[in-house]
């Protein structure tokens, strides 16, 4: 299951080849969203193995926590306190695996996508808000709490860019100043009704760049993968790749880095299924534990 916050995808199945049965809820109250959800899974009770959950957040996924499983500080009205984990684990009773939409999407990307083979990258997704998923050596990152990529401060002009930010917690945040509502309120026009030599597609890429400069610098992926509902206005790759060859100003060197980084920031293999694909990545693996 792909959590998100306008969207809930539900689907069973073993692999790309195989979802099947797949449902779009859209994402509403708590008991709403996730009575369908759940009316969807029982469904196939007694053939499910286990269950993957990618949501948005963000997520209590410390096991030790006795929040662990929960919905926390999300802007998103009703929806903070809601015991995800708990909630589907004792319906369906089966193993259930959650963790966050970006990092279930880096994991499908890893397993079936523009990732497969390596041991170190990112997934970037930039539409309604922005958010990261980071895979290090094989394992997906999580410390303290999981990632927040989307709430990087990055370098602004404010003289040529006065707008504020949209971001509720920090104004003027990388989600802030470059996700899609932002776009669309700095100049009071949604971005997938501007025309190509709108200038703010140059301020666009300039903003995405900067975020990505800032984790290629700390975290040294062998590859960027980046999606959203934003770039599906597809010059934007290539502006964002100029531009991220500009920031790092040639201070790192290796082969993926050369020439015009077309194969170095890539958008996702998996299209718009790599977060559904990787709840069900998610779910093969505790299925495997278990």
């Amino acid at each position: 299951m792909e959590a998100g916050g306008t969207k809930f995808l539900c689907a069973v199945g073993t692999g790309p080849d195989d979802l099947h049965e797949m449902v779009r809820i859209l994402t509403t109250t708590p008991v709403e969203t996730l009575g369908r959800a759940l009316a969807f899974f029982e469904r196939f009770r007694g053939r499910l193995r286990a269950l993957g959950i990618g949501s948005f957040g963000p997520l209590d996924l410390d096991p030790a926590s006795p929040a662990f499983g929960t919905v926390t500080t999300t802007p998103k009205p009703g929806w903070s306190g809601v015991p995800l984990l708990r909630i589907f684990q004792e319906a369906l009773g089966i193993p259930v695996a959650l963790d966050t939409d970006v990092n279930a999407a880096a994991l499908g990307e890893g397993r079936w996508g523009a990732a497969q083979g390596l041991h170190t990258f990112i997934y970037v997704t930039v539409g309604t808000g922005i958010g990261g998923g980071a895979v290090i050596h094989g394992r997906r990152l999580r410390g303290l709490l999981h990632p927040e990529m989307g709430h990087l401060r990055i370098p602004r002009d404010r003289e040529r860019d006065p707008f504020p930010g949209l971001c509720p917690y920090h104004g003027d945040c990388w989600e802030g100043l470059a996700s899609g509502p932002a776009m669309a309120a700095r100049w009071s026009q949604p971005p997938e009704t501007w025309p190509p030599d709108h200038p703010g597609w140059a301020l666009e890429a300039e903003y995405v760049a900067l975020g990505l400069v800032n984790l290629i610098l700390t975290l040294v992926p062998q590859r960027v993968i980046l999606g959203g509902g934003v770039f599906r206005f597809p010059p934007l790759y290539g502006m964002v790749r100029r531009r991220v060859q500009e920031r790092l100003g040639e201070y790192l060197w290796a082969p993926a880095l050369a020439g015009d980084l077309e194969g170095y920031i890539v958008p996702p293999a998996l299209g718009e299924r790599s977060g559904l694909l990787g709840a069900l990545a998610l779910a093969m693996g505790v299925a495997e534990d278990t």
